[in-house]
């Protein structure tokens, strides 16, 4: 991740897809805070809309027990968005692409994510956990809209 004078915004929530619009809505907050035009926020939170879905559905089964940490962090070309889960190990490169025409009922998440986002891993955390890196290049404005 970047460093220097804009720290991460970080936000952990339980495996609940009752928070899902808490994390949209820390998600759509944190890109404002950093100066994204709206397309770039829009694509950024369907993408982590879709992962997080995925994590709470997947990896941590619908187990409210299991936590979710959401860190947002601006960098040079954009956001960057980790997602840090406890769930099983998860190869996101090994998920087919599929033909966007193609009829299917569900797999889209992954799809979307990466047509979304300009880049997307998975690397193990830990002993039992996941790091998803989603990033979006996008302008940035160098002086963000503050709080009046």
């Amino acid at each position: 991740m970047a460093s220097g004078s804009n720290p991460p915004l970080s936000m952990t929530i339980p495996s609940d897809l009752r928070l899902l619009s808490l994390a949209r809505t820390f998600v759509e907050s944190a890109c404002q805070y950093a100066g994204l035009e709206r397309a770039a926020t829009d694509a950024i939170v369907l993408a982590t809309h879709e992962a997080i879905n995925n994590i709470i559905r997947h990896a941590h089964q619908g187990n409210p027990q299991a936590q979710l940490q959401i860190v947002c962090q601006r960098c040079p070309e954009g956001l960057e968005i980790l997602l840090i889960d406890e769930g099983a190990p998860f190869d996101v490169a090994a998920v087919p692409h599929l033909n966007p025409g193609e009829l299917r009922i569900g797999g889209r998440g992954v799809y979307l994510m990466r047509t979304l986002m300009d880049e997307l891993s998975c690397q193990p955390h830990g002993e039992r956990g996941n790091t998803l890196r989603m990033v979006k290049r996008c302008r940035v404005d160098s002086h963000p809209v503050k709080d009046h």
